[in-house]
């Protein structure tokens, strides 16, 4: 029987739910995060968290205002996003690697009281804190700041519908937008997706290849873990093949969470045949859609079962998803308990469960173009087979039209790493003598002829979905997620 919002008790608050919860069940002594600096218990984790509630207390937060998250991976950050849960406060999270201006947006954005940092973002925090109407504090964050601080705290008398979390959308078609979650989203999620669909369980150990800021990642690393008693790993630096196989071989996880882009790089290493995964019992993909032929080679590769599934900001986390034992490569998956799916005329997908966010911050007119109640309007191009199963299709707004016939990129993408020099490719559209033509951007192993690929196109595609011009590139643009920035591309 699938859990539902109606059996989440009124009162509850996710620091006590996840983490002092597993202190009072007697899993005080179990292992909840692994960092640099060794494992931390969940009763140094509730420790570290109280600790971090009674100093953001201390800076004057109060229940409901936004505490904005700049810092590398770490302990510390998992124990400050949760002390901010425990006062009632809301948390919003950025990247490490971004510009001043950019944090300027978010300065401005969340319109936070206290910004945390660590030493590799205080920097360029500081650079643009004075132009914050908002901001009174800048609270550099490492052992020693939590040191001598009380360790006792009381929890916010928080309820199921109290605002808890911003998660901001990836901007990959303009400045990053909160949808505003309230503490039943992350409850109902751990339920339908971590425990229905990955079945989660007290042994296992997470790896993230993203970082924590990526709601996706830290979910499934620092949240949904603790839903059951188990632990997971964090790390400060870039995530690259090496670290990640680095990581691998020293606390042999159980669960990857990795996106596409990772993926096919550690499949191209050098020194991919000679890792040894075996202690994977499956690994996630998200982020963007993963193509059958990066399936296949993964799994040919690392004999580790992926789990594709496809998830957003506005329904909390992943809605839809490949399930083990029962993995249809290609496909998105089947429904995550808890939801329900319409596919439009137009192939657009709307999803409808009670994770959905309540709205987007400061954005009337686009939360009543993408919500719906419970529903939402995803932007997402889908097909249905008679199994149940949801193939992806693009995006609404990628869609190009092509001598008058709509066209979706994902769909030459897809077809383009089906060709064995490939190892990425993206697709958008591009203006040339005042038509539309679709413009190919591929990475390739080694040489490769451009008129070739056109060619393999059209031998499996209809003629006008061939690429008129394939350029050839090192790199694909990324945005902060991982995922394909068309917009560097145009």
């Amino acid at each position: 029987m699938t859990i539902g919002y109606e059996d989440i008790p009124r009162f509850c608050n996710l620091a006590t739910h996840f983490v002092d919860r597993n202190v009072e069940e007697g899993r005080g002594d179990r292992t909840a995060l692994i960092g640099p600096g060794g494992p931390t218990t969940y009763a140094e984790l509730a420790r570290l968290v109280n600790r971090s509630g009674n100093l953001l207390r201390n800076l004057g937060v109060r229940a409901e205002e936004r505490v904005l998250l700049v810092l590398a991976d770490s302990v510390e950050f998992v124990a400050l996003w949760y002390g901010a849960q425990k006062i009632g406060a809301v948390t919003a999270e950025a990247y490490t690697f971004l510009k001043p201006k950019d944090y300027a947006y978010y300065l401005e954005y969340t319109r936070a009281g206290v910004v945390v940092v660590d030493e590799t973002t205080e920097g360029p925090i500081r650079e643009v804190a004075q132009s914050s109407r908002w901001l009174r504090e800048v609270l550099v964050i490492n052992e020693e700041r939590l040191a001598g601080v009380p360790d006792e705290l009381d929890p916010a008398p928080t309820t199921k519908d109290d605002v808890a979390i911003w998660k901001f959308t990836t901007g990959s078609t303009g400045q990053p937008k909160a949808a505003v979650h309230p503490q039943h989203s992350p409850l109902l999620s751990c339920e339908w997706y971590a425990k229905g669909v990955l079945g989660l369980r007290e042994d296992d150990l997470v790896l993230p290849v993203p970082k924590l800021f990526f709601g996706y990642a830290r979910d499934l690393a620092a949240l949904f873990p603790f839903g059951v008693g188990a632990a997971g790993i964090v790390f400060p630096e870039r995530s690259t093949p090496e670290r990640i196989f680095e990581l691998i071989a020293e606390h042999r996880p159980t669960i990857l969470v990795n996106v596409p882009t990772m993926m096919a790089q550690m499949v191209a290493h050098p020194d991919a045949a000679g890792q040894d995964l075996s202690c994977l019992r499956l690994c996630t993909s998200a982020g963007e859609a993963l193509p059958r032929e990066l399936h296949d080679r993964w799994l040919e590769t690392f004999g580790v079962e992926v789990l594709d599934g496809i998830g957003s900001s506005e329904a909390y986390h992943i809605y839809i998803s490949n399930r083990p034992g029962q993995v249809k490569p290609g496909s998105t998956g089947e429904l995550v308990p808890g939801y329900q799916a319409h596919i439009a005329e137009n192939g657009e997908l709307w999803i409808e469960g009670d994770t959905a966010a309540l709205l987007y911050w400061g954005e009337h007119e686009k939360t009543k173009q993408t919500f719906s109640g419970d529903r939402v309007k995803t932007g997402d191009l889908f097909e249905r087979d008679d199994d149940g199963y949801f193939w992806y299709r693009g995006r609404v707004d990628d869609l190009i039209k092509v001598g008058g016939i709509w066209v979706a990129p994902a769909e030459i993408e897809h077809c383009l790493v089906e060709h064995p020099q490939v190892v990425e490719a993206a697709v958008v559209g591009a203006q040339d003598k005042g038509l539309t033509l679709a413009r190919a951007f591929v990475v390739a192993r080694g040489p490769v002829d451009e008129q070739a690929l056109q060619h393999f196109v059209r031998e499996r595609l209809s003629p006008h979905k061939v690429p008129r011009e394939v350029r050839i590139v090192d790199d694909l643009p990324k945005t902060p997620s991982g995922k394909l920035d068309r917009k560097a591309l145009r």
